[in-house]
């Protein structure tokens, strides 16, 4: 049994059962035996195996991610940020995000270049929605973090032929033994020796699921009392793809199905039926979510850099939806997807009092936990996992030092971030993840892209070079 206390922390982000929130504490003592947090405020008098002096530090709760794709969204840097095809709504989901395929080295190469920036992000939790890859238990086991692994599975592909229309071929057979192996994969990562593993139901997208896929996989889900997450509303094409098919929006045709609950996450959840791009006559949708307890997983910057946009963060809060936050892209940046939840939440509503930093930090911390179905992480109190992460308030970027949350979240982000803890376990030191050479691993990612680019053009419908479709920039000279 191992304690460690950080002695006179200047801020704390302590949980206050009174309220049922989160609030700041000043000049006091956090302890933690092992992986549970055993004091919270006051002076510890205990004994101490390890001191850390917290005078300079904001020590708050791990951030909780709820929707990532860290072993592909690396992959992408320098090729997608301005890139969505105007054919189909802006989307770059269809025409573009298939052709930057990694061989298996770079699979493993992006997770690493995930895992270390979420964890440099404050981040101790993560549910990794990808495709499963050999070493993905070990490799998240090894990273610290507390890892929800989500092997997704789908009965078709889409494709392509013209950049405007969006086909699917359909495989039932081989949907259904995906998720057959999903399952097996998510109990192994129950039993995995770390103890910080679980899993999550993840068939791929809506409308790349047959309905009995989508009905089992829940179903699967709620007997073993895991989170289950879907790709849903997240493009006009879809929802399009889904009226068209059912006359139904995707939140009500999952309605109709019995897929939305307690246990069910939505990633994205973008185009409802009051969202003004899709002129659909129905205002059902956010009350379908709220009333059924389905959450909601929120990733804005990946959406925001092709201009869409949640309608919006506050309007979903108010309607009383669960609110958790992902990184659907790169950088796997948490503490930048919370600056742009407010953000874009106060452009999208006209109204700077739309979304305040406090609902971003909630759904972060409690609504993750909560879409994850964990009452253990989340919160910074007696009992709970020792998940924390330590800031310097004395970094330049959180100066001049009135709000420190404020300061991280809207300037300083990881910079200000020293050490994070996950299960009692340092995963980051004085800024560096510990369980893997951050720099090795972008090496290693950038060797990647360039083998992946060079087979990109054989994978485009119109055999385009990658300098034509995604260019430089400013032209090269000479």
């Amino acid at each position: 049994m191992a304690t460690t206390v950080i002695r006179n922390a200047a801020w704390i982000v302590a949980w206050d059962t009174a309220r049922a929130g989160h609030a700041y504490l000043n000049d006091a003592d956090i302890a933690f035996t092992d992986d549970r947090i055993v004091q919270v405020g006051g002076r510890w008098e205990g004994i101490a195996d390890t001191e850390i002096d917290g005078r300079d530090r904001m020590v708050m709760p791990g951030l909780v991610n709820i929707h990532s794709h860290p072993s592909s969204e690396p992959m992408n840097k320098g090729l997608l940020e301005e890139l969505g095809s105007p054919g189909l709504y802006m989307s770059s989901l269809y025409e573009f995000m298939p052709l930057f395929r990694s061989d298996p080295a770079g699979v493993e190469a992006a997770a690493k270049v995930a895992y270390c920036e979420l964890m440099m992000s404050g981040v101790t939790t993560l549910a990794d929605l990808s495709v499963a890859h050999p070493n993905w238990l070990e490799l998240l086991a090894q990273s610290g973090l507390r890892g929800c692994i989500a092997p997704m599975f789908r009965s078709a592909r889409w494709f392509t032929a013209n950049g405007h229309v969006v086909q699917y071929e359909w495989d039932e057979a081989a949907g259904n033994q995906a998720m057959e192996d999903a399952f097996g994969l998510i109990e192994r990562a129950r039993q995995h020796p770390s103890g910080r593993l679980m899993g999550m139901v993840s068939p791929s997208q809506i409308d790349t699921c047959a309905p009995e896929l989508l009905q089992d996989a829940v179903a699967h889900a709620r007997a073993r009392n895991l989170p289950f997450q879907l790709h849903a509303a997240q493009s006009v094409v879809e929802f399009h793809e889904i009226t068209r098919r059912h006359g139904k929006t995707p939140i009500q045709w999952l309605d109709s199905l019995g897929i939305l609950g307690e246990h069910t996450i939505i990633g994205h959840a973008i185009f409802l039926d009051h969202h003004d791009w899709v002129h659909w006559p129905t205002r059902r949708d956010l009350a379908l979510l709220a009333d059924t307890g389905t959450s909601v997983a929120h990733c804005p910057t990946v959406f925001c850099r092709r201009g869409i946009t949640l309608q919006d963060f506050g309007a979903y809060k108010a309607a009383g939806i669960n609110l958790g936050i992902g990184t659907d892209t790169f950088p796997h940046n948490m503490l930048e997807e919370l600056r742009h939840v407010g953000y874009f939440a106060r452009v999208t509503a006209g109204n700077v009092d739309a979304t305040k930093t406090t609902d971003a930090f909630d759904a972060a911390t409690i609504g993750g936990a909560r879409a994850l179905r964990r009452d253990d992480i989340g919160r910074l109190e007696v009992g709970l996992k020792a998940d924390l992460a330590l800031v310097d308030i004395r970094h330049p970027m959180m100066r001049p030092m009135r709000e420190p949350l404020r300061s991280l979240i809207y300037t300083a982000a990881e910079r200000a971030v020293r050490d994070v803890f996950c299960d009692g376990r340092q995963i980051v030191a004085d800024g560096k993840p510990v369980g893997f050479d951050y720099p090795a691993a972008c090496a290693a990612l950038e060797e990647a892209q360039a083998r992946a680019l060079e087979r990109a053009p054989a994978l485009d419908w119109a055999r385009r070079p990658v300098e034509q479709m995604t260019p430089f920039v400013f032209p090269r000279m000479g």
